[in-house]
């Protein structure tokens, strides 16, 4: 026996539920999750407007993204895995008073027999490969979310192998996480948190511990680790468009002393988040003119600077030579600027380019002994990889040679071969037909051929 659910936001019947297959577990895909589904869908005459079983390909959406019409994503959300359910929906919740011409009529109701096949959950993660994953338990309130540099109050649990190894609260700045043993992994999906939300992450060790074991948590190296982490609170934080020059200014000093702090500290990774939102003040588009274009060309020249020296110390060499790049175009002709991009060519493997940054070093400042030295190295990493790509070369010559000595010894076997079949067996002194060689043939055995004919008469030389 099947029963009736009403699933409608209000209560009005405007969406029914029919369960005809119970689901296994107890959870549910939550907003974000990747679902994949089979469906079935008629009027309520039973006329088919669509289905992926007719195809047979299930189909794929994001939950809870407007991504499909809003019965998918009401009724999608209460299934469980390996569930089928029909849900009847009016056309508020459907395709509306126009309907989707020429298969859904205007102010159609609609059935869909949807099978839950399976889902993954929402991918928090920069590179979209699935090493930060979200899991909703409770939903969050309002639309705004916390930015790096604003003060967040969670309660945060955290579970390797199904047995936790912390559970407390903990109040902090977004951005300087680390310095209160927060991994990289819950700040960077803080960012997607609002306030209330309580959620589950699935984090890879590469924004977890990475390859660094936890003992005193019994955490082995480039461990997965999951954490529930509730967002009870947050500090609205300080739009930038609404600040004066000065004001701007003023928070970019801020964090660059909260940069230097750390720097010292050799927290380089935290370091570096406060360089990046020091030079973050300043790239934004304020009319600065005067003595305050000054002040921040110099405030945007030194984050730059900075961060590119925390890149190195991270072995973030790219993000290194990117950073470089921008102090460069306020100050081309800028020693450091050129010194650290040179150290990260050279940590890059390109010496050749490398090189250059450091003899355009020594053009500025002919006592750099510190530019000299990387410039001998420089030259001592292009001396050897000449030598290789010289040995390289020597090598595949030599094979070359040696496979055209194998070809022209082969080819001459196979000359062989064909003159012994075609000559027989003169060797003997005999002549073709059986009859006995003449003292001529037998003093010049060498010009002894076939005619075309095969009558073995002697051919011009």
């Amino acid at each position: 026996m099947t029963v009736t659910i009403d699933i409608s936001p209000k209560q009005d019947g405007k969406i029914l539920k029919e369960i005809i297959r119970e689901g296994v577990g107890d959870e549910t895909p939550s907003a974000g999750s990747n679902v994949t589904v089979h469906y079935v869908g008629t009027l309520l005459d039973g006329t088919k407007i669509d289905s992926s079983r007719d195809r047979n390909e299930p189909f794929k959406f994001e939950l809870k993204k407007k991504s499909v019409i809003k019965v998918w994503d009401i009724g999608v959300a209460t299934m469980k895995k390996g569930e089928i359910a029909v849900f009847t929906c009016d056309p508020k919740y459907g395709y509306g008073a126009k309907g989707s011409p020429p298969d859904i009529p205007p102010n159609a109701t609609l059935k869909f027999e949807i099978e839950m096949l399976d889902w993954k959950d929402e991918d928090l993660s920069p590179e979209e490969d699935g090493s930060i994953e979200r899991y909703q338990i409770v939903e969050g309130k309002h639309h705004s979310t916390p930015q790096e540099g604003v003060l967040v109050n969670i309660h945060l649990t955290g579970m390797y192998n199904g047995k936790v190894f912390e559970d407390r609260d903990v109040q902090f700045t977004l951005g300087e996480g680390e310095e209160y043993g927060i991994v990289e992994g819950v700040e960077k999906a803080l960012e997607k948190f609002k306030s209330g939300e309580k959620s589950r992450l699935r984090i890879k060790s590469k924004y977890a511990f990475k390859d660094e074991p936890k003992p005193e948590f019994n955490i082995p190296p480039n461990a997965t680790v999951e954490y529930i982490v509730e967002l009870k609170s947050f500090e609205k934080s300080t739009e930038m468009w609404t600040l004066k020059n000065e004001e701007l200014i003023e928070q970019a000093k801020i964090f660059k002393e909260k940069g230097t702090n750390y720097f010292k500290a050799n927290k380089y990774s935290l370091a570096s988040n406060m360089y990046r939102k020091s030079a973050s003040f300043m790239t934004f588009e304020g009319n600065f003119k005067g003595d305050l274009k000054t002040e921040r060309d110099n405030l945007l020249l030194s984050a730059n600077l900075n961060l590119a020296l925390c890149y190195l110390k991270l072995d973030r060499n790219v993000e290194a030579k990117d950073v470089c790049n921008k102090a460069l175009e306020l100050s081309p002709q800028n020693e450091k600027a050129l010194f650290r991009r040179g150290q990260a060519y050279l940590a890059l493997a390109s010496p050749e380019i490398a090189i250059k940054d450091f003899q355009t070093v020594l053009e500025i400042e002919p006592k750099n002994t510190a530019a000299s030295k990387q410039i001998a190295i420089c030259k001592d990493l292009i001396k050897k990889q000449l030598e290789k790509e010289k040995n390289l070369y020597v090598n595949m010559f030599d094979k070359f040679a040696q496979e055209d000595k194998q070809k022209e010894e082969e080819k001459l076997r196979d000359q062989s071969d064909v003159m012994n079949v075609t000559l027989g067996e003169w060797g003997q002194e005999e002549r073709p037909g059986g009859r006995d060689a003449t003292a001529f043939e037998k003093e010049n055995p060498n010009i002894l051929m076939l005619n075309a004919n095969g009558t073995g008469e002697f051919q011009d030389m």
